[in-house]
């Protein structure tokens, strides 16, 4: 069973930044992916950023190159900042984890551990 928690979300101006992170407890193994996924209500839940053990890093066009993600391999944690932030960009942010692959999809079939989310709303 792996426990996610997420923190950071909040309030900010167009242009502004975030930072959210997501640790991750529980039984993981030494090669696995980390997802941020993000929702609005009544549209389908959308892939972020996608991060695995070596660190390698994949991102969905929509946020690529005002999104960075890292991990914390020591204690399998994700963090994802966020500048440059849009109106479009407000959404539930749900961190999600498979503990024993590396090799990491924006498929949220292939998650199967999930946290309650982080609400990032962006507006004027």
């Amino acid at each position: 069973q792996v426990h996610l928690v997420e923190s950071g979300g909040g309030s900010v101006q167009p242009g502004g930044s975030l930072r959210l992170s997501c640790e991750a407890s529980g039984y993981i193994s030494s090669s696995w992916c980390m997802a941020w996924f993000r929702q609005v209500p009544g549209e389908e839940r959308e892939g972020v950023a996608t991060i695995n053990n070596r660190g390698t890093t994949t991102y969905a066009d929509s946020v690529k190159g005002r999104i960075t993600a890292s991990q914390d391999s020591s204690k399998v944690t994700m963090y994802l900042q966020m500048d440059s932030l849009k109106p479009e960009d407000t959404a539930m942010y749900v961190c999600a984890a498979d503990p024993s692959s590396n090799y990491c999809t924006m498929n949220r079939l292939s998650y199967n551990f999930w946290g309650q989310g982080t609400q990032v709303a962006v507006s004027s």
